[in-house]
């Protein structure tokens, strides 16, 4: 499986930006799933998931200071890579 994201670190935290289909974050079962799925993969970091509406406006899941600090950065400020899980 490939994902698109982002190991990222400010102010000491590390933590892990994917970005996921709207499908994933509208409803909290397969929010809170994806998250614990992706959590093996990104061991002893925050989870943040990102998905976009129709106009490009993106839209962060996850711990509430990481969401924050988020909202206040481009999305092509992001160091955004493609990861291959197994």
């Amino acid at each position: 499986m490939k994902i698109h994201g982002a190991v990222i670190i400010e102010q000491g935290v590390t933590f892990a930006l994917i970005s996921v289909r709207p499908s994933v974050t509208r409803y909290t079962v397969r929010l809170v799933r994806t998250r614990r799925e992706l959590s093996q993969f990104f061991p002893n970091m925050p989870i943040i998931l990102m998905s976009q509406d129709n106009d490009g406006t993106p839209h962060y899941y996850g711990r509430r200071d990481i969401v924050e600090f988020l909202k206040t950065v481009r999305l092509d400020q992001i160091p955004w890579k493609e990861y291959t899980l197994y």
